[in-house]
């Protein structure tokens, strides 16, 4: 029998060769090789010490780590049924492997031996930060409950991760189960040339006659935004809206409600956070991030509104009279929304999101991007070759200008129906010293774009763009990392809500005129984005951005406001909140039929539950870093550049993000750059 390549450490992951058959005996084989490794390192006689404990168990886990990483990205790239059994296959096992490790006392008590003995004064910081790291980890993953309480305590982490799990198969497949198709021409009036054919090529590919529209977003998101046709919008919103609920409707089925797993998982986090002594799942949630307690996050939230309501109620009364006055949309319905905004944006500005997107071509924004990351830190970033997971992934190197290595990632951009939806960067493998140089980071950039229709290259929505830079801003901070220690290396041990400040800081870019002239070229004529154009676009920068921001304090509100406040015994239900909610930030209240809740993934299934926040806070941190280079009066300022890799990107995890922040400010974080950005208050 050949070796299993999902046990093959020595370079980057065989993508050409693994196979769900190899899942489960890999990952029981580096199970069994890991706890044998625990066995070893707890024994009386091993020293509690950097180098002969903590060292050797970042190794073996590390292993483990590892290929399971590359069983759950190809879980979320590839969720077609044989990977989907095989992850869901060993999740359990995995899962209560973790869930062991952290109510290991013998390892807590080693971890405890090195904080308090005399060597930890003569480790290195970011050594520091780890053993301070693990002691607080140990402590929330339930090392210091009784012994009788431990199982019940580990079987509650399997059970959510496996809830977690079906959460996101629920969304996906319900996504997946719904298909308009439109057969005659006229309905789609408003829709751009490039919908239309993509759509065509859909219907094709399935076989029917028409025009074949489905819910994920390069399909959902421009007939929301351009379709004349009222009720074809309406079918789609509604459609979309009750993903993963009770509705047994739009081809969805009743075991992909998601309603029963929400209600579940809220009361195992309950569970949780009393048998760890907390009040409530936020307050477990808050020890890793930067916020001190809920009330704290709350008043955050509920201040900002206050200042950002006025203009979201000045947006809706703008849209409101601009729909019934020249569009005869009286009242505005939610899924009117999107459309009458672009009808909106169009006669104010005179110009349109689907005009912009001709200029954005994948090479040019490519190369764009590319140069922003070349000019900021002084680096290359070239083509590179490596196995891929399908023929969309392309694969990319970042160096010095000597021809050093500093991390590699892939690049894949475009939609398909087994990878789940939203974009988001992962890690492959992190940075780290071994005894023969340093392991170079690698990162997973995953987008949900439109693929090319033709021969024409793809094209982007200056958002689409906006995205991508979002994530590359996580990825450049995994990869651009100095630190020698996986633990804290990279995004390794950041903070939850300052994990975001890179990646939105990234996002600024997008709206410099020095940046998009380089990286535009009609997609027709070859022509760069007009200076008269991009204008326009600053222009309407902060188009609706009063509806933009109360839309995500919504989010944020609802998701502390049920992991601190939500009574699981009470008549109320997470969906009555959620209503509360809006009505005391929202201006847009949708149909009480919509069930956000089911399709909420971000906090039910993605790691972002009582951490939504994170979202705001950290706009606050990269509206404030990118003050910098504003008041420098050079969004390349060479001096800034390195200031922001050498304080907040090269540190990673290795210290407290707030130290990060002030060292690269000066002082503390101030909202006003957020403010001044979106446009409520004045420059």
């Amino acid at each position: 029998m050949s070796a299993n390549p999902l046990l093959d450490f020595s370079d980057l992951p065989r993508f050409d060769l693994i196979a769900p058959e190899h899942v489960q005996p890999a990952i029981a084989d580096l199970l069994a090789e890991a706890r044998n490794l625990i066995t070893l390192l707890t024994a009386d006689n091993t020293p509690a010490t950097w180098a002969d404990f903590a060292q050797p168990l970042t190794d073996g886990i590390e292993r483990l780590s590892r290929a399971w990483g590359v069983v759950g990205h190809l879980h979320s790239v590839n969720d077609i049924p044989p990977w989907r059994e095989a992850y869901n296959g060993m999740l359990p096992e995995v899962t209560r492997f973790y869930s062991e490790l952290g109510q290991n006392l013998a390892l807590f008590a080693k971890y405890k031996a090195i904080r308090s003995g005399t060597e930890y004064a003569m480790l290195n910081p970011a050594q520091k930060k780890i053993i301070d790291n693990e002691v607080r980890d140990f402590r929330l993953s339930g090392a210091e409950l009784p012994e009788d309480q431990k199982p019940r305590f580990q079987a509650i982490q399997e059970e959510q991760a496996a809830l977690a799990a079906k959460f996101s198969e629920n969304l996906l497949d319900a996504t997946n189960a719904f298909a308009e198709v439109v057969a005659d021409e006229a309905r789609l009036a408003g829709l751009p040339e490039d919908v239309k054919a993509a759509a065509r090529e859909a219907a094709e590919k399935a076989g029917v006659a028409g025009w074949r529209f489905n819910l994920h977003a390069p399909s959902y998101g421009p007939v929301m935004q351009y379709a004349d046709d009222r009720e074809l919008r309406a079918r789609m919103y509604r459609a979309y809206a009750t993903r993963a609920a009770e509705f047994d409707e739009h081809g969805s089925k009743p075991e992909w409600n998601n309603t029963p797993l929400i209600r579940r998982i809220l009361e195992l986090r309950e569970e949780e956070a009393k048998m760890l002594g907390y009040a409530n799942f936020a307050e477990v949630s808050l020890v890793a991030k930067m916020a001190d307690s809920p009330a704290q996050v709350l008043d955050f939230l509920r201040d900002l509104a206050v200042k950002a309501k006025p203009f979201a109620e000045r947006d809706i009364a703008e849209l409101r009279a601009f729909a019934k006055e020249e569009l005869n949309l009286d009242p505005l319905q939610p899924w009117d929304a999107a459309y009458a905004s672009e009808k909106l944006l169009q006669a104010r500005y005179a110009f349109s999101e689907q005009e912009v997107k001709q200029y954005f071509t994948e090479p040019k924004v490519l190369a764009g991007l590319f140069r922003v990351i070349e000019t900021l830190f002084n680096v290359r970033v070239t083509p590179d070759s490596a196995p891929v997971w399908h023929d969309d992934v392309r694969f990319f190197r970042i160096e010095t200008p000597a021809g050093v290595l500093v991390g590699q990632f892939y690049l894949d951009l475009y939609a398909r129906e087994e990878k789940r939806g939203g974009a988001w960067m992962d890690d492959a493998r992190g940075r780290r010293r071994l005894a023969d140089g340093v392991q170079t980071p690698v990162a997973y950039l995953n987008c949900n774009f439109a693929r090319p229709v033709g021969n024409k290259p793809a094209t982007f929505t200056h958002d689409e763009v906006i995205t991508l830079f979002h994530e590359t801003g996580h990825g450049l901070h995994h990869m651009l990392t100095r630190v020698d220690e996986l633990g804290v290396s990279g995004i390794n041990g950041v903070e939850w809500d300052a994990v975001e400040l890179p990646s939105q800081f990234m996002e600024n870019f997008c709206w410099e005129w020095d940046v998009l002239q380089g990286m535009t070229a009609h997609v027709d004529t070859g022509a760069p984005l007009p200076r008269a154009l991009f204008d326009k676009m600053t222009s309407a920068k902060n188009f609706q951005s009063g509806l933009q921001t109360v839309r995500q304090l919504e989010f944020s509100l609802f998701d502390m406001r049920l992991h601190c406040e939500f009574d699981l015994n009470g008549k109320q239900t997470p969906l009555d909140l959620l209503n509360e909610v809006r009505q005391e930030v929202a201006v847009l209240i949708p149909p009480p039929w919509q069930r956000f809740p089911n399709s909420f993934s971000h906090i039910f299934a993605g790691g972002y539950s009582a951490g939504y926040f994170s979202y705001k806070w950290a706009e606050v941190l990269s509206a404030d870093a990118y003050a910098a280079f504003e008041e420098a009066g050079d969004p390349f300022d060479a001096t800034v550049g390195k200031r922001f890799l050498d304080e907040i990107l090269s540190v990673g995890g290795s210290r407290p993000a707030l130290e990060s922040f002030r060292a690269f400010r000066g002082r503390e974080p101030s909202v006003d750059a957020l403010l001044r950005h979106s446009g409520m208050i004045e420059a």
